[in-house]
């Protein structure tokens, strides 16, 4: 028979009697015959003081309070947080999942402790489940049915709200993507053009009658030219405007045609009627309309390249996003960075922010922790879509990372009606919603909150009122020091 886990103070383990089993309200239905099976397959143990058994601990034995008092605690951010506390006689806790099979007696799922000296009635957990097993085939496959039942459906839905997060997200990226590559489509299409205009001035200014020190003085204004599309500021509508009638004016007194297309082009980077006297006195009055037209096309060429080097720069910037988001060949459990985790979370939903304003508050300071990426990706999304979803197109999100002590915390807030108060202790709740029928499988908050509290062993809480509803996730920045050092202190 397996000894019980190692506590403080324990004395011998006797047997316990038929009469005195009878008294325990588990067992007071059993004939002759059962009660004596438990007899001889169980014992009772005291305990002094101390922790019976560990939360994660391989789960070996069954525990059935005879006297005294015990409490129980689960791991919360690392710290044990007491659950249930009693001295009612005939109260049980252990390995009493043993006759699910494998997967459900791995660990003891909480801690327990004894509050005063007291004796337990303790069975294996093999035994355990050979009686259920045998005594109650019937309750224990009605039992299991809907224990598994209720897994499978947690785990079809679960995968349908990812699928249905995936296919969101993959819509807006879509989305995203196609407009700087039908940017950089069109600006190729409209450089091409300018490049062939470039090479029609250029056999105009060098048809042999426009001497080396022009030509030259030429090259020097089209590198200042391009210097200021560089640096070109944006001016206001009003500002344009007035240096586009400038330019115009001065274009049509030296006889350039169509000054109306050249214009717009010089303005928008700043050249003015000074600078094109430069270019008037650098190429005379004969060679100034195809010098300005050689200018305008430099101009444009360059604006045009930096409008496709912006186009794939955006695009890069994305499917960078995209494989921070997915974590594709990355570890599942890794050290990360929340802060470029939240920004490749917000890059890919950035299609349905329209009309939203968006305030970004990370913390410099905050340090890599380690986790599991992909996962906490989807929780940044269930939460922000949940929010995003509140404002209905209207009001601002904010995501904020500080740091807390030893935990990282993560809050994104919105301004919409807010989380009514009879509903808030609810939306944790698996397959719980407020949205219409079709809309949401009321599992986004459950799994994100699976993920944060059995996952990561954090905390994840809302705060809300009309205007100002805040989820805060917290997660700590060493996890297994953090466990540690509470297991220390028992």
């Amino acid at each position: 028979m397996t000894e019980p886990e190692t506590v403080s103070g324990t004395a011998e383990p006797r047997r316990i009697t038929r009469d005195e089993l009878r008294t325990l309200f588990l067992f007071e239905s059993l004939n002759d015959e059962q009660l004596d099976w438990l007899v001889r397959e169980g014992h009772i143990i005291e305990v002094q003081e101390g922790r019976v058994f560990a939360e994660g601990d391989e789960a070996t034995c069954c525990y059935v309070l005879m006297s005294g008092g015990l409490r129980m605690c689960k791991l919360l951010q690392g710290e044990e947080v007491e659950i249930n506390r009693t001295s009612q006689r005939g109260v049980y806790a252990g390995a009493f999942h043993a006759f699910f099979g494998t997967d459900d007696r791995k660990g003891y799922t909480a801690s327990l402790y004894v509050l005063e000296p007291s004796e337990f009635f303790v069975i294996e957990a093999a035994a355990m489940a050979t009686m259920m097993n045998t005594w109650f085939p019937m309750a224990v496959h009605l039992i299991e049915g809907f224990v598994m039942g209720m897994r499978r459906t947690n785990e079809t839905m679960g995968q349908r709200e990812r699928l249905l997060a995936l296919g969101s997200l993959s819509a807006g990226l879509t989305h995203e993507l196609n407009n700087p590559a039908a940017a950089a489509v069109r600006a190729a299409a409209t450089l091409r053009q300018r490049v062939a205009g470039m090479r029609s001035k250029l056999a105009m200014l060098a048809d042999g009658t426009l001497d080396a020190t022009k030509l030259h003085k030429i090259v020097e204004i089209q590198e200042d030219a391009v210097e200021r599309v560089a640096k070109a500021r944006e001016l206001s509508p009003m500002e344009l405007s007035d240096a586009e009638d400038s330019l115009s004016d001065w274009l049509d007194d030296h006889d350039v045609r169509n000054s109306w297309d050249v214009a717009p082009v010089l303005a928008a980077v700043g050249l003015d009627v000074p600078w094109m006297e430069n270019v008037l006195t650098a190429v005379g009055p004969e060679y100034l309309e195809g010098a300005v037209r050689w200018l305008m096309y430099t101009i444009d060429t360059e604006s045009l390249m930096n409008e496709i080097d912006d186009s794939v720069t955006r695009i890069s910037t994305l499917v960078g996003a995209a494989k921070q988001y997915s974590q594709i060949d990355r570890a599942p459990y890794q050290i990360v960075d929340l802060r470029e985790l939240l920004k490749s979370t917000m890059v890919m939903m950035s299609g349905k922010f329209d009309g939203l304003t968006v305030v970004k508050d990370f913390d410099p300071e905050l340090p890599p922790i380690p986790a599991y990426a992909a996962e906490l990706n989807q929780v940044w999304t269930n939460i922000i879509d949940n929010a995003v979803a509140a404002m209905n197109g209207s009001g601002t999100l904010t995501i904020r990372t500080k740091r807390d002590g030893a935990y990282a915390l993560v809050e994104i807030g919105d301004t919409g009606p807010g989380i009514q108060k009879d509903i808030r202790q609810r939306i944790f709740e698996p397959f719980f919603t407020t949205k219409p029928i079709g809309e949401g499988t009321g599992l986004g908050l459950d799994i994100s909150w699976r993920i944060v509290v059995k996952k990561h062993h954090g905390d994840l809480r809302v705060e809300s009122e009309p205007g100002n509803t805040r989820f805060k996730i917290v997660l700590p920045i060493n996890p297994e020091s953090e466990i540690q050092a509470q297991a220390d202190l028992i």
